[in-house]
């Protein structure tokens, strides 16, 4: 919590002296823009730094201070805490733009500025796109540990749901935790992985505009389809498959929990694959996508990631050229690819040559049908404000032993109704 307060009182100085009026220069004479990013493990501060100036270096009149949201959890949250303090960055790097766009905080990008992207269209919020759909990312998929699966007997991942169980119990019989999970500190997201996961498989392959029927009041959490997938959550972590310790693990440790092969499982997004070709454990990795119940591969997925732009911005121009030369820029996309194994959806792009956990990981991705990831929608079919936070809640009561999921789903319907839904 302290470091939370130092660094938001940081980035609300930096944002605060940003000077007032219109394409204001810095006092070098160049374009001063603030820019909100986000660090991981893969994402280093370095890692940001040397982007940026990839992007200053061919445009020389653009100055940037790069402003650090307290955690890459807390990032949606954090941006809404600084709109509502009047200080909202110029640039919000793959920042949700539901909860900011609505009320005319963010630049909507035209035809022409998104015509070089493979799925222009991504997320529409009433018709129009604020932020830049350059990267897709599987979110999650299951990446095991294939020297415990041949200890344990087992010798190809499952592929239905049914097979996922019988992986997950001959695992627990040899002494091997089936599951890694995290959850701790200000990761609370890192223990929605298998929620997110059954979501997809079971409620997103049947119904794709389940929360767009949840927004019209056509669906609720507690209908039979979503409650059951939830219960399958509560039921892994009842037959003692899902590692508890999770539960204070954030979530660098849970990354390295599962490279120090303390379990076989390890349900994440797509950018650990350039984790696990960087960092090569003592042990080859495979990945499936989350098993459905008759087999059919179903990988969730979301395409946007990109920037934000603020609408007000004192530099609109300075913003918006900065914003999309850095999605845009090829030595950065490269970079991107190699640290945190972005499936860059920008027509044309040659991504440069990656290691067997990426390419695996391309693999699935292209092999099943491609669904909506829950609650990191962004469009007119996202969560609305608050009750992300609480699916990840919930998720780490699910893992504690403390709820159900029915209970689970009607605490959803709850907060769904405090926010404002119907």
């Amino acid at each position: 919590m302290k470091k939370a307060i130092v660094l938001t009182t940081a980035a609300l100085a930096l944002v605060a002296c940003a000077p007032a009026g219109s394409q204001q220069p810095a006092a070098s004479g160049k374009k001063e823009i603030s820019f909100l990013v986000f660090e991981t493990p893969n994402l280093t501060p370095e890692y940001w730094d040397a982007a940026i100036k990839r992007v200053t270096d061919k445009h020389p009149d653009i100055a940037v201070k790069k402003l650090v949201a307290p955690s890459a959890g807390e990032r949606n949250a954090y941006a809404k805490q600084l709109l509502a303090s009047g200080q909202l960055p110029d640039v919000l790097q793959a920042i949700a733009p539901s909860g900011l766009a609505e009320s005319g905080n963010l630049y909507a990008w035209s035809e022409e500025e998104l015509k070089n992207y493979t799925y222009p269209r991504s997320n529409p919020l009433g018709g129009k796109i604020y932020q830049l759909p350059y990267n897709s990312q599987p979110t999650p998929l299951v990446y095991y540990n294939k020297t415990l699966f041949a200890e344990a007997g087992i010798t190809a991942p499952p592929t239905t749901y049914a097979e996922l169980l019988e992986v997950s119990a001959k695992l627990k019989a040899k002494g091997i935790n089936p599951f890694v999970v995290g959850g701790g500190g200000k990761d609370a997201f890192a223990a929605g992985y298998i929620w997110i996961a059954l979501v997809g498989a079971d409620v997103y392959a049947q119904q794709p505009d389940f929360l767009v029927k949840r927004r019209g009041g056509q669906a609720k959490f507690s209908d039979p389809v979503f409650a059951k997938a939830t219960q399958k959550f509560a039921d892994l972590v009842g037959k003692g498959y899902i590692d508890k310790a999770g539960l204070s693990r954030d979530y660098p440790s849970t990354e390295k929990a599962f490279l120090d092969g303390k379990g076989a499982m390890y349900p994440m997004g797509s950018w650990f694959a350039a984790s696990a070709d960087a960092n090569k454990p003592p042990f080859d990795i495979g990945v499936f996508a989350w098993p459905t119940d008759d087999g059919k591969v179903v990988v969730p997925s979301y395409t946007g990631g990109g920037p934000i732009v603020n609408a007000k911005s004192k530099n609109l121009e300075a913003a918006r050229t900065f914003a999309l030369e850095f999605n845009q820029n090829a030595a950065n996309n490269d970079v991107l690819v190699k640290t945190d194994a972005a499936i860059i959806a920008i027509n044309g792009y040659q991504p440069p040559q990656m290691g067997p956990v990426y390419n695996a990981t391309l693999e699935v991705f292209k092999s099943g049908q491609v669904v909506n990831a829950f609650t990191v929608e962004t469009g007119d079919d996202s969560l609305l404000p608050g009750v992300g936070d609480k699916v990840f809640a919930l998720a780490q009561e699910i893992i504690a032993g403390k709820t159900d999921g029915a209970a689970a789903a009607k605490a959803l319907d709850e907060e769904w109704v405090k926010a404002g839904g119907q």
